[in-house]
Parts: structure tokens; sequence; C-alpha cells
């Protein structure tokens, strides 16, 4: 499967794009490259495109500015979107930087690319919602988990989103994003294989 066919698969399992959309909306996607490091987006800085990851890993962080300290706030792996969504969809600048973890390729579409869409097919403006409804939804998890979870359930949560993300990030990312202390990543690794 090439990077478009994968891309209107994922599309159509989403939100049940068929090909017919999907044609509407193929010129518009451009494939972009990013080294381990690079930045999808900054702090400060208008999101105007929203990516499909092809392969790869993100993540979306903020600086603590008393330590210094990054945060791990969101990842994002292959098969799955890439966007700062609130600065993308309010056209506002961004609350923390997006950046490749690994060597990373994504398609992507502009801002007003897909607005246009949106008035063209009832199909895309469908997606529109979903992905609002799912932005929401990661968001509110994030948040429900450091109330109501423990870090244990928190990193099992981490494993079902994102399976492969041990094989490719190092450890103290993770340990960031799950809000808990390098040691204590291990002791949970440790019990959780044990078991």
């Amino acid at each position: 499967m090439d990077e478009i066919e994968k891309l209107a698969f994922a599309l159509n399992h989403f939100a049940g794009l068929s090909d017919e959309d999907f044609k509407l909306s193929e010129h518009f996607w451009m494939p972009k490259e990013y080294k381990k490091g690079d930045f999808y987006n900054l702090r400060g800085t208008v999101c105007t495109y929203f990516g499909f990851i092809v392969d790869g890993v993100f993540r979306s962080y903020t600086i603590d500015e008393k330590t210094g300290e990054e945060k791990n706030v969101f990842l994002y792996s292959a098969n799955g979107f890439v966007v700062s969504f609130k600065s993308f969809v309010n056209q506002i600048p961004c609350d923390y930087h997006t950046q490749a973890l690994t060597d990373a390729s994504i398609i992507y579409i502009r801002y007003t690319d897909l607005f246009s869409l949106y008035q063209k097919s009832h199909q895309w403006e469908k997606f529109g919602r979903l992905m609002a409804q799912e932005a929401f939804n990661i968001t509110m998890t994030r948040i429900e988990g450091f109330l109501f979870k423990s870090a244990e359930e928190r990193y099992l949560d981490l494993i079902k989103q994102h399976p492969d993300i041990f094989n490719n990030v190092p450890l103290y990312h993770i340990s960031s994003y799950l809000g808990i202390q390098g040691p204590s990543l291990s002791r949970i690794r440790k019990r959780i294989s044990g078991k």
C-alpha cells in the first residue's frame, strides 16, 4: 500500500469517506519528510496544515518557564494524524511545540484546502466534525487520566494507543508524557512484564 492508499484507507475507516470524496482531496495532499528533532509547529506560530503520519512519531510539548523542563502533552504515531488542533481550527498561535521524535514522513493538507473541501462535500464536513470530536476526546482522556487513573493505568492506555512507542522513543519522553519519573516507569514496566 503506498502513502496515498494508506491515507485513503485511514480516512475511510475514520470518517467513512468514499473513494469519490477522497478523490476531491487527492491533489491537495503533499508529502513532507522530517528528521528527528525537526519541528512540525513552533509555539507562538499558527498551525496551517493537517498531517497524516505515514511513518514516525511526533510529540507536542511545553517548557516549564521556571525549571526549563520540557513536558510532553501529546504523542502522535504512524497511521494517525498530527495537528495542533486549536491553532489549526481557529488559525491562532499554538500554545506548544510539535516536534519529530524520530525520522518521520507525513502527507499534509493546508487549512485553506481542507476548508474548501468542507464547503464542497458533506462527507468532508462530517470529517471535520469527527476530527473536532476526536481532538476533544483525546484532550479529555489526557486530563481525566491524570485525575482518575494511576500511572500504571496511563501506561497501559499508552501501549494501546501507540503499541510501537517503546521501540522508537527514549524512555524519558514516555516518562514525561505519563507525568512520572524514570525510576517509576521502570518499576511499572518490570511489574507488568512479570504478570
